[in-house]
Order: C-alpha cells, then sequence, then structure tokens
C-alpha cells in the first residue's frame, strides 16, 4: 500500500510541475508578444512624430510661393494636429490617414508651381517625407504582424486561459479605411 501512495504522489507532483511549467511558460509567451505589440506601437509613433515634424518645414517652404491656397496649408496643418493629439491605435491611424489625404493635395497643388518645384529646400523636404512615409507603411505592417501573434495566441486554446486569468483583451489593429489614400504622393518635377 505505501508503495501505490508514493507512487501516485510522485504522479500528482510530476502533474503539477508540468501544470506550472505550462502555465509559467504561456504567461511569459503572452508578456512578450505584448512587449514586442509595444515596442512597434512605438516604432509606428515615432515615424508619425518624424512626418508631423516635417510638415511645418514643408509648409513653411510652400507658404511663400502659394500664399492663396490657405485652405490647403490649414488642412495640412489641422491635420498634423489631430496625429499629434490623437492618442488611442484607431485615433492615430484615421489622423494618419487624413494628413495622408491633405498632402496629396498639397502634391496636386505643387503641379502649377514651377518655381517651389525646382526648389531645393522643397525637394528634400519631399524625399524625407516620402521616405518617412515608407517607414510608417513598414512600422504599421510590422506592428499588425504582431498584433496578430499575439491576438492569436491570447484567443487560443489552451494559452486563452492563461491569458483570462491575466484579463489581457484583443489589441487593436493599425487600419486604414481606404488603402488608397495611404500611397506615397508621387511628385513629377517635370
Amino acid at each position: 500500500m505505501k508503495k501505490t501512495g508514493l507512487i501516485v504522489v510522485g504522479v500528482i507532483v510530476a502533474v503539477l510541475v508540468i501544470l506550472i511549467s505550462w502555465y509559467v511558460s504561456t504567461y511569459n509567451s503572452i508578456i512578450t508578444l505584448e512587449e514586442k505589440v509595444d515596442t512597434e506601437y512605438s516604432n509606428i509613433n515615432v515615424a508619425l512624430e518624424r512626418r508631423a515634424d516635417l510638415i511645418p518645414n514643408l509648409v513653411n517652404t510652400v507658404k511663400g510661393y502659394m500664399s492663396h491656397e490657405e485652405s490647403i496649408i490649414n488642412s495640412i496643418t489641422e491635420a498634423r494636429e489631430n496625429l499629434v493629439n490623437a492618442k488611442s491605435v484607431t485615433d492615430k491611424a484615421q489622423a494618419n490617414e487624413k494628413l495622408t489625404s491633405a498632402l496629396n493635395s498639397l502634391n496636386v497643388i505643387v503641379e502649377n508651381y514651377p518655381d517651389l518645384k525646382a526648389n531645393t529646400t522643397f525637394i528634400q523636404l519631399q524625399d524625407e517625407l516620402a521616405g518617412t512615409e515608407n517607414r510608417i507603411a513598414t512600422a504599421r505592417r510590422d506592428y499588425n504582424n504582431v498584433v496578430k501573434d499575439y491576438n492569436t495566441k491570447i484567443k487560443t486554446i489552451p494559452s486563452s486561459i492563461v491569458a483570462s486569468m491575466m484579463g489581457k483583451t484583443s489589441k487593436d489593429y493599425f487600419q486604414v479605411e481606404n488603402e488608397e489614400k495611404t500611397t506615397v504622393p508621387q511628385v513629377n518635377f517635370n
């Protein structure tokens, strides 16, 4: 009898060790994915802030050439402010979309000003802005990939059990409602 009791206790201890190891491993993987989501969100913010910092210089360069295009400049300035003040992922995505639209309007108007298109400061700012647009697209893609991994982890069994015990909920994707609006503006300097 004593031998059977020892075997039962040994099996119970082994099962407990396996369960605790699984819990710790799952807990750590959820925390790791959550940190990756936060890091990628930070990367999006860095790119969006870089873009927002470039815009005043671009606007000031353009102002001297097109003083009668005040509405475009005002819409860019307003869209930039909305982006800077956005807090949630959804708010940032919407503000980014509006700013992209305003910048696209600027690029259409720039075509009417040959002196502005030839201005080296303007060209440099446009190049930096185009590079920043690419960084934003890359950061958005990386963020959404990590969010997908995180959301999958916390929704699939058995890790969903640990996630619910931790109070973890799904993260929002950085979505753009109209993908066509997010294309990098094409500037033709002919």
